[in-house]
């Protein structure tokens, strides 16, 4: 969840999200549990946008190479002649910039080819080629960035919908999970520090004396669980100017998160919330919980 400026609370901003002064909020225990099969059939449809684009994608690295392996054979028949490949090659790749200044190369590339009419003329039927080979690569292009945008877009969409459903998924039953490793937590409540902080958290587990500030995603990455260390310092930097001394530590909740970005977080001292089956299930670090 992207971190966001402070604004002015509305109507449901009161009743999710405080400032540290104010009195809390519990978040209500019984939010509806999605589904899973939805969820997964929001995965198939996000996979086939994705596999379409790579498809397009990967023809137009087809229609490139083609186009290489036309503009060197069109060079090994201008006999050889280094000096002149390399002036056709610079020549070929400004046409789109400048055609004037393409046309004066060729023409003196050419000239440089002993007058062979021949090979002249072959040569600039070639080129013609490769002029209409290059202008299919950058249709194929097009095509690919049109269909990478509309992946882009259904990727938003379809996280905005997952990120509300894991909010609401993870963070319920929390309180019971932590007390099996050893905490107690009497209840969840969100927070959106202001005065500076601008730090908004998903759900904070407390109970008088610690809290866990969990931070809730689709999908887990190592950028966010580094944006979440430097909201857990601004945390304790705010907690301490307004005589906070409670123990503060650091969750990440997912529904998909990958061995390396788990170990990534658990080695930083944080917990790691992810679905288990029908419920949820808390990892703790191995080594010491980091605390601020």
């Amino acid at each position: 969840m992207r971190t966001k400026a402070p604004v002015g609370k509305t109507a449901k901003d009161a009743q999710q999200t405080k400032s540290l002064k104010p009195g809390k909020k519990t978040v209500k225990k019984n939010t509806r549990r999605a589904a899973w099969d939805e969820i997964e059939e929001g995965f198939k449809k996000l996979q086939k946008s994705q596999d379409e684009a790579w498809a397009a994608i990967r023809e137009t690295q087809q229609a490139h190479k083609e186009t290489e392996k036309a503009m060197k054979e069109t060079h090994e028949s201008i006999f050889g002649l280094n000096k002149a490949r390399d002036e056709a090659w610079a020549a070929i790749r400004e046409t789109q910039q400048a055609h004037k200044e393409t046309e004066k190369a060729i023409k003196e590339a050419h000239e440089n080819i002993f007058g062979l009419n021949k090979a002249r003329d072959e040569a600039w039927a070639a080129i013609k080629e490769n002029q209409k080979n290059i202008f299919g690569f950058n249709k194929a292009r097009d095509e690919a960035w049109a269909a990478i945008k509309e992946t882009q877009k259904n990727i938003g969409g379809l996280g905005n919908t997952l990120g509300s459903i894991v909010e609401h998924l993870l963070t319920p039953g929390l309180p019971k999970k932590f007390k099996m490793l050893g905490f107690s937590f009497n209840r969840i409540v969100s927070y959106k520090f202001e005065e500076g902080v601008y730090a908004q958290i998903d759900g904070m587990l407390e109970n008088g004396e610690q809290a866990v500030a969990v931070e809730v995603k689709t999908t887990l990455r190592r950028e966010d669980i580094d944006k979440h260390l430097l909201r857990m310092e601004k945390i304790r930097k705010h907690a301490d100017e307004h005589h906070d001394k409670r123990k503060f530590m650091g969750a990440m909740a997912a529904t998909i998160i990958d061995d390396n970005t788990r170990n990534y977080a658990l080695d930083r001292g944080l917990f790691v919330i992810e679905p288990s089956g029908d419920d949820v299930k808390v990892t703790k670090p191995e080594g010491e919980v980091k605390v601020w």
